[in-house]
């Protein structure tokens, strides 16, 4: 008895030993497939195999290695063969639905999530390993179980009760993110990252997370991933898709190839090649790549969906609708295609069935983040009033439509007119146009989520969104329009085929082209970032918008847009850029269309497109020297002159007379000091070198203050009019000339300061109280009545004068009106003398009926 235990002893411990040293070799192989190398991690797999390897481990891993390198067929074959001969395990059951579609054996994929399915059903969730948990939420999840459920019920729990469960961070981020739930997702890979450090699988999770927030941060999680394993297929893609926004088509074709070296048939690899043949107008080498991304899986949902999506963020709503339309027929219920395929319909004016799908999916998934989000929207939508006229459908808010509503349709009827006029653009389409009092809504209806604070409109072709006007945020709602319309003008010359800068660029240079206050002008970090070589080359210029380091560098991106628009139009005519134009309707690509129409225009010295940007960059860079030519933009080093330092900065200014840094430093100082009128000279001079300075804390702003502060009122005006006459913005300055102009009864200062002020917030009852007043005394009597009108929709605080005003005002043309007026009056105040004796002057009967404002 002894002697058998002595063997059963020495049995267990040497099984014991191999097992650990299995585990061993599997950690070993498993770090290969980590750091790419895939074909020796599939030979050590093959090898464990053939040598008696009996773990279910080493048969995953030996079909992971097979897909990454696009072997699928091998991969099917080899799962028929190991759940033939084993117990089905959930985790292999998992991946062999993979492997199977992928090699375009739908019935037995599904048969694997069946199967996982009724294995699960009489198995108590406590006796099933963490992975298996993982892999049965990833089956019951494509079986159509509620995904707020797998993420709660299987990922979160295995999480909480195993830590170290390593798929269980991958699968709850990858869900997370699936819904739009970016910050959980990053959240989870965050702490994936904690516990097993440096993971492609997880940087590229990470980056995932960040692609529609935070393109500095995604990119410094595909450095990681790509670090970790430069094969990483996945991480290629998601950079491949990067460049693509970025309109660096080379560069994303090069990581495409290094994605195809991986795995020849990677599929969302293919689709990104389908959509680089499209910007690239090559129908034939659209039709091969999609081909190839359909080889082993033809019906295959995902492919299109990526074709459409990466076309719809390249504003090809049309041609992106279509792949969706595709996705689904090839798969019915893949939701995926379904919300992006409304957020398409939403955006090409197709609302009906837009919403209709949003509605949809919403049933369906309620964790989907975007639907949820669109349905919501939806609602206040439905509360919105609307105005049509010429073509256009413009959304807005019931009391804001009330206020100045027509407003609006007056500017964009003159915007239409004008710009497709010049243009050459018949628009047959009607235009809709979304004003949202809520930023959130508005970002939710743009991007389908919240966010998008820096953005105050966009345009995606055939619709407009944007922000209603924002007291505490001041910004000229008339050049937002006017530079949102003439996208509407540009895309639809284009088809949506035209690279971001080219657009921005016209939007901004026919703003200025309306109004020279409007648009942006040079400014001293323009020219300092100029100077010092900031500039990005023609041919990349939509890549500025894509990952600026700073907002100031988005401003830059829009201003160097504006300025090349300018430049190809001074140098080579505005009939070259519509021609231009004309040339990327057809498909041609934007840098060929710019040198081409650069020869034409100038036969006898062609230029290449090298050339025309060193001359651009000649031009910029004149613009920016020209910038008051008489000031002194030195600055030393703060090792040569600390700014907190006045001693040192009154020497400074002592050898640069003219120094627009020191002058300015000192103005200040001597702000702060409250000595009002010694700050006067240097803000004198400080406007005498750089008169069209209106930049935050300009010095016309801070001059006036010292003339107020000093009681000098009247060179405080001439100052502060100034300032208006060259800011479409400046709110502070407007509403005290206002109030200068009330006091000095300067009637036509404060009419065109109050249209100034409304331009930028139309919704503040004193402006249209001294508008009102100011056109009574000026005589003007149709816009004082229009004035009046507007501030009885604000809820003045005086009611019942504002109606006793309208009536006298329109007794003798409205007597109609006017007796209802002063009616008003007399309900609020009964004893009001005055609204009696009008009540008994006005006539009976009028001959002359004031038409209504709409």
């Amino acid at each position: 008895m002894r002697g058998i235990f002595l063997i059963a002893f020495s049995f267990a411990v040497i099984q014991s030993a191999s097992g650990q040293d299995s585990k061993s070799e599997i950690r070993s192989s498993k770090s290969l497939f980590k750091t790419g190398e895939y074909e020796k991690c599939l030979e050590s797999a093959q090898k464990a195999i053939k040598d008696g390897a009996y773990s279910i481990e080493w048969h995953i891993l030996q079909t992971e290695c097979l897909l990454a390198l696009g072997r699928y067929e091998e991969a099917a074959a080899h799962v028929d063969t190991v759940l033939r001969g084993s117990r089905p395990d959930i985790c292999l059951l998992w991946v062999a639905h993979t492997a199977y579609q992928h090699a375009n054996q739908a019935e037995k994929s599904t048969m694997m999530l069946a199967t996982a399915y009724r294995i699960a059903s009489y198995r108590r969730s406590e006796y099933l390993t963490s992975a298996e948990m993982v892999a049965l939420g990833q089956c019951l999840l494509l079986l159509g179980v509620e995904p707020r459920l797998i993420l709660r019920d299987f990922y979160n729990r295995v999480i909480e009760r195993d830590p170290n469960c390593r798929e269980a961070y991958l699968a709850a981020g990858s869900l997370a993110a699936a819904k739009q739930d970016y910050e959980l997702a990053a959240e989870r890979y965050r702490q994936a990252l904690k516990r097993f450090g440096d993971d492609p699988d997880v940087h590229h999770g990470l980056a995932k997370a960040f692609y529609y927030s935070d393109r500095k941060a995604m990119i410094a999680s595909l450095d990681a991933a790509l670090h970790v394993n430069p094969r990483h297929a996945p991480a290629l893609i998601l950079l491949a898709e990067h460049q693509i926004d970025c309109e660096d088509r080379e560069g994303a074709a090069k990581s495409l190839d290094r994605a195809l070296a991986v795995n020849p048939w990677h599929p969302e690899a293919w689709a990104c090649k389908v959509v680089l043949a499209h910007f690239a107008n090559d129908p034939n080498a659209v039709n091969t790549c999609r081909d190839s991304a359909l080889k082993f899986w033809p019906k295959n949902p995902q492919v299109d969906y990526l074709i459409g999506r990466k076309l719809s963020q390249n504003y090809r709503f049309a041609e992106g609708a279509d792949c969706q339309r595709q996705a689904i027929v090839f798969d019915p219920n893949y939701l995926p295609a379904k919300i992006q395929l409304a957020q398409d319909l939403l955006r090409l004016g197709e609302e009906h069935e837009g919403w209709t799908l949003a509605d949809a999916v919403n049933a369906k998934d309620p964790y989907n983040v975007e639907a949820y989000n669109l349905v919501n929207l939806h609602d206040a939508l439905s509360q919105f009033k609307t105005l049509s006229a010429d073509g256009l459908l413009i959304k807005m808010d019931k009391h804001e439509a009330a206020v100045y509503g027509d407003k609006v349709v007056g500017l964009l009827q003159q915007a239409k007119s004008k710009l497709c006029d010049k243009y050459g653009l018949k628009l047959d389409d009607t235009i809709t146009i979304e004003l949202f009092p809520n930023q959130q809504d508005f970002a939710v209806r743009t991007f389908g989520m919240p966010g998008g604070d820096s953005f105050l409109g966009v345009c995606f072709g055939r619709v407009i969104t944007a922000n209603s006007p924002n007291a505490a945020r001041p910004s000229n709602w008339q050049s937002m329009l006017w530079h949102e319309f003439c996208h509407v003008v540009t895309l639809n010359l284009t088809h949506n085929k035209m690279p971001r800068w080219l657009s921005e660029g016209i939007s901004v240079y026919e703003e200025m082209q309306e109004n020279p206050i409007w648009g942006q002008a040079m400014n001293p970090q323009y020219r300092e970032m100029i100077l010092d070589g900031g500039l990005t080359p023609i041919s990349n210029l939509s890549a500025a918008f894509m990952n600026p380091p700073t907002p100031m560098h988005l401003q830059f991106a829009y201003y160097e847009s504006a300025l090349v628009v300018e430049f190809l139009v001074e140098r080579f005519g505005f009939v070259s850029l519509k021609a231009i134009l004309a040339d990327l309707a057809r498909g041609e690509e934007i840098n060929t269309a710019i040198a081409r129409h650069a020869r034409e225009a100038e036969a006898q010295n062609p230029a290449s497109l090298q050339e025309i940007e060193k001359s651009f960059e000649a031009f910029a860079k004149k613009r920016a020297q020209e910038l008051a030519p008489d000031a002194d933009w030195e600055q030393p080093a703060r090792d040569q002159v600390d700014p907190a330092d006045r001693e040192a900065v009154a020497r400074w200014l002592a050898d640069h007379p003219s120094s627009f840094w020191a002058l300015t430093l000192h103005a200040g100082s001597l702000l702060a000091d409250q000595k009002w009128e010694q700050a006067k000279e240097p803000l004198q001079k400080l406007i005498s070198l750089y008169p069209a300075h209106t930049g935050q804390d300009n010095p016309y702003r801070l001059l006036a203050q010292a003339h107020r502060k000093l009681g000098e009122t009247e060179q405080e005006a001439q100052v502060l009019g100034k300032l208006a006459a060259l800011s479409p913005d400046a709110a502070d300055a407007y509403d005290r000339l206002m109030e200068i102009g009330m006091e000095q009864k300067d009637w036509m200062q404060v009419a065109a300061n109050g249209d100034r002020r409304l331009a930028v917030y139309p919704l503040l009852s004193t402006v249209y109280r001294h508008l009102g007043q100011a056109c009574e005394e000026l005589g003007q009597r149709e816009r004082a009545v229009e004035s009046y009108e507007r501030l009885l929709l604000l809820d003045p605080a005086d009611p019942v004068d504002v109606h006793y005003r309208l009536a006298q005002l329109l007794q003798q043309g409205d007597s109609a009106g006017a007796k209802r007026h002063v009616l008003e009056a007399l309900a609020d105040a009964p004893r009001f003398r005055q609204a009696h004796k009008l009540l008994l002057s006005i006539p009976t009967e009028s001959t002359t009926i004031r038409e209504k404002r709409p």
